[in-house]
């Protein structure tokens, strides 16, 4: 199987972020390796024996000849010019997860007949190609999945051989493109603000209202239901009636902000740090709608792109879809977040800002939001310490400097109201346990 991918491949290297386009195949028919082949050692007997003035050479072009003159005169030949059988490629799935399989398959139409059929794939980015199978005219692609993004399968050249073996035409079919989401972290944290909206949900908020977490006793009053009646407390009041009072439940509102600035790598674990971005977001966004909470997404870096809060499962795909293209949107660019409509970032609604801190136009966004009124997490995503030389004092010191420098930020943002959560990896319940305590209470005032 190596060796037929290796094949199929023609030794190209596949799943790197800027595959090389592949020309476009020529046209019409062309002669095969065999024909090739054949015709090289008939012109060189001929040659030969005219160089040599030795006749008896002509005998060496004698076999090649007669193959190629039955394989001319066979009936069974490849004419015109051949199409995908309707006109396009078809897939398993058109969205998949990091890791997923992506099985593509196509049939070749074609006059007359073909010996075979010979495939050459360029495969496109974050995508690998794990297996290839011909069943008569159908050609079936396996892929795997391994980066997250919208990316395109990749094409196919493929070569059809007529049944003399001297004659090839070429037929180039598009794959079609793959959503690839990421893997989300696990977590069933949720953290809230202390102000929650209207809508009806599982937080428990300060206000009176139908739920089931019993927040006090009143008098009753004519009129009531009866079996809210609290009778150890109306027993205590003397036989004064006492009704339990009951905390309403409320929905939060949430935005995830995506730092998509830069994406760095971890200088141990050659990690990404956009990777790792959209994997916590993308978990932070579905540990919310399994609340029943309404969630959006803004994504800053680049282009703005944002989708206002929702809820339901479908809405973590539209929430995903949103963001697939950051990575090809890196530039030097910075945001202006009130040229959003205020659907897509609510007042009040609770921030989750998921970035590495590694660019100072985040901290004119985050003092933004704060400024805005709304509360906000900031989930810090590592991009590890830089590399330094065993014995460099003043390597070492600058390395110092650096997290020193690290830490004052992180102080920094606490000093407005702003928590930093790290994330460690593993799992989101503990980067928002230390959140649990306490709801999000936003800026200081």
């Amino acid at each position: 199987m190596i060796h037929a991918l290796d094949r199929v491949l023609g030794g190209q290297p596949q799943g790197t972020e800027h595959e090389e386009i592949p020309g476009t195949p020529e046209r019409g028919v062309r002669l095969t390796e065999r024909a090739v082949r054949l015709l090289s050692v008939v012109v060189t007997a001929v040659a030969i024996a005219l160089v040599t003035d030795q006749p008896w050479l002509l005998a060496l072009a004698a076999g090649p000849l007669c193959l190629l003159l039955l394989a001319a005169l066979s009936p069974h030949r490849v004419e015109g010019e051949p199409v995908a059988a309707g006109g396009q490629s078809y897939q398993s799935s058109l969205r998949v997860f990091e890791g997923e399989p992506v099985t593509a398959w196509f049939r070749v139409a074609f006059p007359g007949s073909a010996e075979w059929l010979d495939p050459g794939v360029v495969v496109g980015a974050g995508c690998e190609l794990v297996s290839v199978e011909s069943h008569g005219a159908q050609l079936t692609l396996g892929f795997v999945a391994r980066r997250w993004g919208r990316w395109s399968l990749g094409t196919v050249d493929v070569d059809i051989h007529d049944r003399g073996g001297l004659l090839r035409r070429t037929l180039r079919v598009e794959l079609g493109q793959v959503e690839v989401f990421p893997n989300p972290a696990e977590g069933g944290l949720t953290p809230v603000p202390v102000r929650l909206p209207g809508n009806l949900g599982e937080h428990t908020s300060r206000q009176q209202g139908e739920g089931v977490e019993v927040v006090g006793t009143r008098p009753f009053v004519w009129g009531e239901r009866q079996r809210r009646i609290n009778w150890a407390a109306t027993s205590r009041r003397g036989g004064a009636i006492q009704l339990q009072q009951f905390a309403s439940e409320r929905a939060a509102d949430v935005v995830v902000l995506l730092d998509a600035f830069a994406d760095l790598r971890d200088p141990n674990t050659g990690a990404s740090s956009l990777d790792e971005s959209l994997r916590v977001a993308a978990g932070i966004v579905r540990a919310y709608l399994r609340s029943h909470d309404r969630v959006g997404v803004v994504s800053v870096g680049g282009r703005l792109h944002w989708l206002q809060p929702g809820h339901g499962d479908q809405y973590f795909y539209r929430v995903v879809q949103t963001v697939l293209d950051v990575r090809r949107d890196l530039a030097y660019q910075t945001p202006d977040l009130n040229r959003l409509p205020p659907p897509a970032l609510p007042h009040g609604a609770l921030v989750h800002a998921v970035t590495p801190l590694a660019d100072n136009r985040m901290m004119g966004v985050l003092g933004g939001l704060a400024e805005r009124g709304n509360p906000v997490v900031v989930v810090e995503i590592p991009i590890g310490d830089p590399r330094v030389g065993s014995g460099e004092v003043t390597e070492a010191l600058a390395l110092r400097l650096w997290r020193l420098d690290r830490e004052a930020l992180r102080f920094s943002l606490t000093e407005k109201g702003i928590p930093v959560a790290p994330w460690e990896g593993g799992t989101l319940d503990l980067t928002f346990a230390p959140l649990m305590r306490t709801r999000i209470q936003g800026r200081l005032r």
